[in-house]
């Protein structure tokens, strides 16, 4: 099958948290027989922080930040038998909206992968006039980073014909185990851009834990916390490459997993860190909301908090020989259940069966 995938950015990961996502469901596809060819704008910012090289296992192309080029790429994928169009993926996002679903045609579906399903759809559904109202019924199916009943049901009262949950996984030729790195040495770390969705949670998952816990070493990752005042136990590293994450994820005694807030009204909405930490055998904490257990089971490879406050109560309990088996256990699940191979085999026999979920 050839596929063509409209997306932020395939080469850099600089707040472009799905950038592992496409690396592993592109790198699974490939593997089975796929030919895949990413389309992304020139970002300035991403420009000089590429993590990736353009990879054998997809074609790479790049086009100027500017409608006509954007237009000629869509022509470019016109005899795709699958095209795909991500949320968020640029300037010009409704137009490459509007401008793929008129090249549905018999022997090309064009599908919606919704990479932030309780952002889209909580400003879907509160301003009557946005244009996914008309757009979003019109794909032939709609992949999505979450599932459950409020989210299938979203989709549905939008007009949505078939939704398929895609969720993030680990790429175990990406994400493994390795020896611990001094310099992300801490006793709980976070990996998180700071984003508005995001803020509120990280200040009360994270944040009131770092103030509880005046003994204890923290570690914040991600852009945009720089300017932020921290205590004298906590410490911001800014941006970490990909190059890095393995080294991050098993050097913290604990990691830190928060959703935010509309992800965890919402169910199933796990990020790509989740299963990346679990990759690298990392044990984490994470805030609790419906639809975690399904993934990882609580107390033997994951442990939850509804709190910040509970989040310290569980690091004070936790010593070094049950963080190792929580984190076993956790990598031993992710291995079994939450690969991209599996997550690329999901999508494959949906699309042969013509269905998805039926929204």
């Amino acid at each position: 099958m050839n596929i063509a995938i409209f997306g932020t950015s395939l080469l850099s990961a600089y707040r472009n948290g799905a950038a592992t996502t496409f690396r592993g469901l592109i790198r699974a596809l490939h593997a089975r027989g796929h030919r895949v060819t990413f389309y992304e704008p020139v970002d300035a910012g991403r420009a000089h922080r590429r993590d990736l090289q353009p990879p054998a296992w997809a074609e790479s192309i790049v086009y100027t930040a500017e409608e006509g080029a954007a237009l000629n790429e869509v022509d470019h994928a016109r005899e795709a038998d699958l095209i795909v169009k991500t949320s968020g993926a640029g300037e010009f996002d409704l137009l490459l909206d509007e401008a793929l679903l008129d090249l549905r045609r018999p022997g090309t579906r064009v599908a919606y992968w919704d990479l932030d399903a309780p952002v889209t759809l909580g400003r879907i559904h509160g301003n009557p006039c946005h244009p996914m109202h008309r757009l979003l019924s019109r794909f032939d199916l709609v992949l999505t980073n979450g599932c459950g009943r409020s989210l299938l049901e979203s989709y549905r009262s939008l007009g949505v014909r078939a939704s398929l949950p895609l969720l993030p996984a680990l790429d175990p030729s990406s994400h493994y185990p390795v020896p611990h790195d001094e310099r992300f040495a801490c006793d709980l770390a976070l990996m998180a851009n700071r984003t508005q969705e995001r803020e509120r949670r990280v200040h009360e998952y994270f944040f009131k834990a770092v103030e509880r816990l005046p003994h204890r070493r923290f570690l914040l990752a991600g852009d945009g916390w720089e300017e932020c005042e921290m205590p004298p136990n906590a410490r911001v590293v800014g941006h970490v490459g990909t190059g890095h994450h393995n080294a991050f994820n098993s050097s913290a005694h604990t990691m830190l997993n928060v959703v935010h807030s509309g992800a965890a009204r919402h169910g199933y909405c796990p990020g790509p860190q989740l299963f990346e930490a679990a990759g690298a055998a990392a044990c984490m904490i994470s805030d609790d909301w419906e639809g975690i257990e399904d993934l990882f089971e609580p107390d033997y490879e994951i442990l939850l908090a509804r709190s910040g406050e509970e989040v310290a109560e569980q690091l004070e309990m936790l010593n070094s020989k049950r963080a190792h088996q929580i984190g076993n256990g956790a990598f031993r699940r992710a291995l079994a259940h939450h690969t991209y191979t599996r997550r690329a085999a999901e999508l494959e026999a949906a699309l042969e069966s013509g269905v998805g979920v039926v929204a």
